[in-house]
C-alpha cells in the first residue's frame, strides 16, 4: 500500500471560517489523505491574560474560528464522512476560561431571562505541561492551583448543513458543529452525513479539557494541533454524528429542549445498533436501554447535545462502518 497523501495547513487570520456552510473552501483533499492542521482557540487568540476579558478582546459573532472548510473530492449527498482523530494536542503552554455576562448554565440568559444581574466577567489562565500531561487552574479569589489532567479535545467538527443553510461555528446540529463532547478526542473517528458536495468539513475550537455539560460555558480554550485521515463511505448515510473509539459506538444529538437532544442520541443509538447488527428495533431499543450511558455534552449552546454510548463489548463481534475504524487506527499507527 502506497503512502497516503499528507497535507499540512495552517490558516491565515483572514481564512478563518466563522460558519459551516457558505464558505468557500480552502483546500481540496482526497479519500485517504492524512491532514495536519491547526486550530485557533475560540477567542481568536486575543484572551492571554487575566486581564482579557472576552467583552473588550473579541467582537461577536467572530467566536469559534474554523480551520477549513475542505472539500472532499467525490463526496455527494447520502454518503458518508468518516474523520479519524489521529492526534488533537495544544499548540501553546496556556489556556483561558471565563465566564461571561449572561451565558452559561447557572445564569440568566436570553433565552432563559431572570431578574438578577449578570454574573462578573473573569477570565482564568490555564498552565499546560504536555510532558506531565496536566493543565493546572489557579483560583482567582486565593492562592489555590489544582493540577487536572491534560484530555484535548475538539469543541467544533463537523459538515456544511443540507439545503444551502448556514450556521454559526457556535450552533451544533445534525450536521455536526459546536458539539462540545470531550468525547471528540484523539483515537476517534467521527461519522458525519454528507449534505453538499463536497462535504466541507471544518474543524476548531479546541479545549484542553471540558466538564460534561460545559457548565460555565467556556472549556480550557486551546490553540490545536490536529492530525486526522479523511476517508469516504459511497452510499452510506449517517443521520446525526456518530463516533467510534477502539472500545464504544456513541450516536449525539442536538436540540432544545435538553430531553429532544437525549431523544435524538437515543434514537439514533437504537437505529445504529438495530442496523448494522441486524436486530429488530424493539430488541435494540430493550438493548440500549438497559447498557447505555448518556453524558451530557454541554447545556449552554444554541442547541444542546447529549450523547448515547455503548460498550461494543455488549455487541456481536462484527464490522462497523465496513470496518472504517479498525483501518483508519491501523494507518494512524503507521504514520508514527
Amino acid at each position: 500500500m502506497s503512502d497516503p497523501v499528507r497535507l499540512r495547513y495552517r490558516p491565515e487570520t483572514s481564512e478563518y471560517a466563522w460558519t459551516f456552510g457558505g464558505v468557500a473552501p480552502v483546500r481540496r483533499v482526497r479519500p485517504g489523505s492524512v491532514l495536519e492542521l491547526w486550530s485557533e482557540d475560540a477567542f481568536g487568540g486575543s484572551v492571554r491574560t487575566v486581564d482579557d476579558l472576552p467583552s473588550r478582546v473579541t467582537r461577536f459573532p467572530f467566536v469559534n474560528p474554523q480551520t477549513g472548510p475542505f472539500y472532499v473530492e467525490g463526496a455527494e449527498p447520502g454518503d458518508t464522512l468518516a474523520l479519524h482523530l489521529v492526534s488533537v494536542e495544544p499548540s501553546r503552554s496556556w489556556a483561558a476560561s471565563a465566564t461571561i455576562p449572561f451565558f452559561g448554565a447557572l445564569t440568566s440568559t436570553p433565552r432563559g431571562p431572570g431578574l438578577q444581574p449578570a454574573l462578573p466577567e473573569r477570565v482564568w489562565i490555564y498552565d499546560i505541561d504536555r510532558t506531565r500531561r496536566t493543565v493546572t487552574y489557579h483560583a482567582a479569589s486565593r492562592d489555590l492551583a489544582v493540577e487536572l489532567p491534560l484530555d484535548p479535545m475538539l469543541g467544533t467538527i463537523g459538515v456544511a448543513p443540507s439545503r444551502g443553510e448556514v450556521r454559526s461555528s457556535l450552533v451544533p446540529d445534525s450536521h455536526g458543529g459546536n458539539l462540545d463532547s470531550p468525547e471528540v478526542r484523539a483515537g476517534v473517528t467521527c461519522y458525519f452525513g454528507v449534505n453538499v458536495e463536497g462535504a466541507l468539513f471544518s474543524i476548531g475550537d479546541g479545549h484542553c479539557r471540558q466538564g460534561e455539560g460545559e457548565t460555565c460555558g467556556v472549556a480550557a480554550e486551546a490553540a490545536m494541533d490536529v492530525v486526522l485521515v479523511v476517508e469516504l463511505l459511497k452510499g452510506l448515510a449517517t443521520p446525526w454524528p456518530r463516533l467510534e473509539s477502539d472500545t464504544q459506538v456513541m450516536s449525539l444529538g442536538s436540540a432544545r429542549p435538553l430531553e429532544d437532544a437525549f431523544r435524538i442520541a437515543q434514537s439514533d443509538l437504537v437505529d445504529w445498533v438495530a442496523a448494522e447488527w441486524r436486530l429488530d428495533a424493539l430488541d435494540a431499543y430493550q438493548l440500549v436501554s438497559q447498557a447505555v450511558e448518556t453524558p451530557v455534552a454541554n447545556v449552554v449552546d444554541p442547541n444542546y447535545t447529549v450523547v448515547a454510548k455503548l460498550q461494543k463489548r455488549y455487541l456481536p463481534a462484527a464490522p462497523v462502518y465496513r470496518g472504517t475504524h479498525a483501518r483508519l487506527r491501523a494507518l494512524a499507527r503507521g504514520l508514527g
